[in-house]
């Protein structure tokens, strides 16, 4: 949640206040000045001229180049976000690949590293100690390049628990693995703070940091198995018990194809990634009835098409779109928006580091103390 727009007076004052310009400087149309920074949040330009100072010297905020100016006097210099400073690794496994990437603190990728090969035969143990090497080798080239990597958040195709244990990730066989543990166990993780999500849900988070105005939408994540991530108000809903989104077992065909969690006619075996090598407009369809029974449950104005589904979006457009103007009660009153995801198949391993960053951009007075 970002900070409000008006400075408070408690305890607190200055943590709120350094996020508060921090906030003003990352979300300003230009790069703006002290004296900009004083008149948009309601502080007075001394305090904001020591909340810059602190947030300059602490590698979060740097002076720029003023824009042009027409009147007289000399223009004030002004301040962006910093190259060279805290980053996220973002960490992910998934049933056909490891991936890790490095984004700093203005959500610039910096590094990425891939490597596909099929996980399921491998246990989690070793899967996880490989994906480690490779979040290592990303933190070590980040740091070549002069940045600090702050945490890393690990994106799994699962349902979640607390503390990282990935309670069930049925198309890597996975039960009640601790994740965290193993990816502290790569000597170069293990000062490094370590959060896992589902995927999909780090994959929604992420497309709402870049969709630029969809304060309400679900993104759906295309892989072998489907999952999905749903954002209301600018906030990503996790339900009861976090494990909301599975709607790849959304069943679509009652007396369907057996599924590895066990039902019958799940979602993901006529729409995952291998249904889509046999049968394109079958796997469109049935996307489209599954989420023609999500907008008619949740009215959900925007759904967002991500992983593997992002790169054949053309291709399974008219499809999804025919079964919702067919099952949604109301697709003649507010046709469903349907796009893309921006990320594209990236999203959730961006979406991943992004959580590091937020953190930071939330709470910068964390970042300073760590850092003193």
């Amino acid at each position: 949640m970002s900070p409000s727009t008006t400075p408070v007076r408690q305890s607190s004052v200055r943590a709120h206040n350094l996020a508060l310009v921090l906030h003003t400087v990352a979300n300003g149309a230009n790069h703006p000045s002290r004296a900009a920074i004083a008149a948009a949040t309601g502080l007075t330009r001394a305090t904001v001229s020591a909340l810059v100072d602190d947030l300059v010297a602490g590698g979060l905020l740097v002076e720029v180049d003023p824009p042009p100016r027409t009147g007289a006097g000399r223009p004030a210099a002004g301040l962006a976000l910093t190259s060279t400073g805290p980053a996220g690794l973002g960490c992910e496994i998934n049933v056909d690949y490891l991936a890790a990437c490095v984004v700093d603190l203005t959500g610039a990728v910096r590094q990425r590293f891939a490597e596909h090969a099929d996980q399921r035969p491998a246990d989690p143990a070793h899967a996880l100690a490989a994906l480690g090497r490779l979040a290592a080798r990303a933190r070590l080239a980040a740091e070549a390049d002069g940045l600090i990597v702050a945490g890393a958040a690990l994106a799994v195709p699962g349902l979640v628990g607390d503390g990282g244990l990935v309670r069930v990730a049925p198309n890597l066989g996975w039960q009640d693995v601790d994740a965290v543990a193993a990816l502290r166990a790569v000597p170069e993780l293990a000062d490094l703070p370590i959060t896992v999500d589902n995927e999909a849900n780090l994959a929604a988070l992420g497309e709402l940091r870049v969709s630029g105005g969809d304060p309400a939408f679900l993104y759906v994540s295309g892989e072998v198995g489907i999952g999905a991530g749903l954002v209301i108000g600018g906030e990503l809903y996790r339900g009861v018990r976090g494990w909301s989104g599975e709607i790849g077992h959304v069943t679509v065909y009652p007396d369907g194809r057996e599924c590895r969690c066990g039902s019958r006619g799940c979602l993901e075996q006529y729409a995952g990634q291998e249904a889509l090598a046999d049968d394109v407009p079958r796997a469109a369809a049935a996307l489209g009835i599954a989420l023609s029974a999500v907008v008619n449950l949740l009215d959900v104005p925007v759904i967002v098409l991500g992983g593997a589904y992002a790169p054949i979006f053309a291709a399974l457009r008219d499809g999804i779109e025919t079964e919702l103007r067919r099952r949604v009660l109301t697709a003649g009153l507010a046709p469903v928006t349907l796009r893309p995801a921006a990320l594209g198949a990236d999203a959730a391993m961006r979406g991943a580091a992004d959580t590091i960053i937020r953190g930071v951009r939330e709470d910068p007075a964390a970042w300073l103390r760590a850092r003193a």
